[in-house]
């Protein structure tokens, strides 16, 4: 289906290299990932972000053009290197070691690019350690006329509850896992009911929770439900970007108008597709046919 008009991500926040154990480093970010699979999906996305002055910083541009994505939002910081998480596993989790004081981190809003007519925002919270980035966001907000998607990411300690909850009731869908609705919530009921309680002191649109190896919970203003989980057969590389997988496929189903329970279903199947890979980018294009095959993009 070609939309005459169609509705352009504007994915803001950390773009970084993710660096593991065994020397390997993978390009990510919660934001530049998203970003990355809407591309792969044909959505032609407006990543805002901000790289140093540097090799890192060359890799990142280079990667963007070769994936054919558009470079247009993408600041060059001379004073801050690129971004960077040092990841180790614990039983097969990742712990980050978020290094500070990088080029993401001071996003100029006098820098910002024009932005498509027909578009959804797209933030998380970790670029929004430092006052400039949450500038450049105000600045953003402040001429954006449609849906805001805020994904939350908290990494100690990175974050501030109360701000954290002031961005969520400046948007519309919000998604976040199960111990960051723990930590938000003012109720201590199931995890259920803190997401409708949620839901409704934020006044959203709509709310995801992921809740791990269980899978992950949507509700809609309109009352709409889905729950869906993933596959116990699944061959797991490692679980670094399958959140902001499954994050790529919600947005593109908010942009496509499809029913919820098959946007869930849809997300969920590319998040397990991602844990098969190492890292949360994949730089194959035949990764992705079969989804857009079976998805009609």
């Amino acid at each position: 289906m070609i939309q005459n008009n169609p509705v352009i991500p504007v994915i803001f926040g950390e773009v970084l290299f993710d660096c593991f154990p065994d020397g390997n480093s993978v390009l990510g970010g919660a934001p530049f990932n998203v970003a990355w699979h809407l591309q792969a999906f044909g959505m032609s996305p407006l990543m805002i972000s901000s790289i140093g002055d540097d090799e890192l910083g060359n890799d990142v541009k280079a990667a963007m053009q070769d994936w054919n994505m558009s470079t247009a939002g993408l600041q060059s910081d001379p004073a801050h290197p690129t971004g960077s998480v040092d990841i180790e596993f614990d039983n097969g989790e990742p712990r980050y070691t978020i290094v500070e004081h990088r080029a993401y981190d001071h996003i100029d809003p006098g820098s910002l690019p024009s932005l498509p007519e027909n578009r959804l925002l797209y933030h998380g919270s970790l670029a929004l350690r430092n006052q400039t980035s949450r500038d450049a966001l105000a600045a953003l907000k402040s001429q954006h006329r449609g849906t805001v998607f805020m994904d939350v990411n908290l990494r100690d300690p990175w974050w501030e509850r109360q701000y954290v909850l002031n961005l969520a009731s400046e948007a519309d869908w919000v998604k976040l896992n199960e111990d960051e609705l723990v930590l938000l919530s003012s109720e201590r009921d199931t995890i259920e009911a803190q997401a409708h309680a949620f839901m409704d002191t934020h006044a959203l649109k709509g709310l995801v929770v992921t809740l791990g190896e269980k899978g992950a919970l949507a509700l809609t203003s309109d009352g709409s439900r889905a729950m869906v989980s993933p596959s116990q057969t699944l061959d797991v590389v490692d679980t670094v970007g399958a959140g902001d997988a499954f994050t790529s496929v919600l947005i593109l189903g908010i942009i496509r108008d499809w029913p919820l329970e098959s946007t869930m279903q849809r997300a969920q199947a590319f998040a397990s597709q991602i844990v098969g890979q190492q890292g949360a980018t994949v730089h194959d294009h035949a990764f992705y046919q079969v989804m857009i095959a079976d998805w009609d993009l």
